[in-house]
């Protein structure tokens, strides 16, 4: 029996984690877009590939996994939309996408950049960040 060093049992867990955060992201990512293009209906797959500039493929092999975690809903002919579940999910992504942009202006990005920074940034804050941000936004108005 070969025993597992403790720096690779470290390392796997990292691993892990990254790929799980990355699932969420993805997971965040998709749902947010579909609320913006579907709000109360069905948005395409073949919509949802083209604005994120990847393949049909991947938008159905996604798809199907937000299925699976009950996120989204499929359509026969009409496409996906949100369950209760996606709907909560992508609010919240786009409220954090939201404050982290407000924040980012505060401090004197440029709408644009900050919007594109936002983007990277509102999955991996934490939520203690981002009270200190709703704080300093609302506390001192520029």
């Amino acid at each position: 029996m070969i025993e597992e060093r403790p720096q690779a049992t470290s390392k796997r867990r990292a691993f892990t984690r990254v790929r799980a955060d990355h699932a969420q992201e993805t997971a965040e990512d998709y749902t947010e877009l579909i609320l913006e293009l579907g709000e109360d209906g069905c948005v395409r797959q073949k919509e949802l590939a083209a604005r994120l500039g990847v393949s049909h493929v991947t938008v159905v092999r996604v798809i199907a996994r937000l299925e699976r975690e009950g996120l989204v809903d499929r359509v026969r002919g009409e496409g996906v939309r949100l369950t209760r579940r996606g709907r909560s999910l992508a609010e919240g992504s786009r409220r954090r996408h939201q404050l982290v942009t407000s924040f980012l202006c505060w401090l004197g990005v440029p709408l644009d950049v900050a919007a594109a920074d936002a983007e990277g940034i509102e999955h991996h804050v934490s939520e203690a960040t981002l009270q200190r941000m709703r704080a300093a936004v609302e506390e001192n108005p520029r």
